[in-house]
């Protein structure tokens, strides 16, 4: 059992760490739009 955990480790562990990375690069792209859409009726307002 356990030397099937070890081999699963290096096929399972990059695809993760890839994601974990994409998934923060993604936030802050999040972050930003998210204050464009909360500033955009002040914007319209003027």
């Amino acid at each position: 059992m356990f030397e099937t955990l070890i081999t699963w480790v290096p096929e399972v562990g990059f695809p993760i760490l890839v994601t974990f990375y994409l998934l923060h690069r993604i936030e802050k792209k999040l972050e930003q739009l998210n204050d464009s859409i909360m500033n955009l009726p002040i914007l319209v307002d003027k």
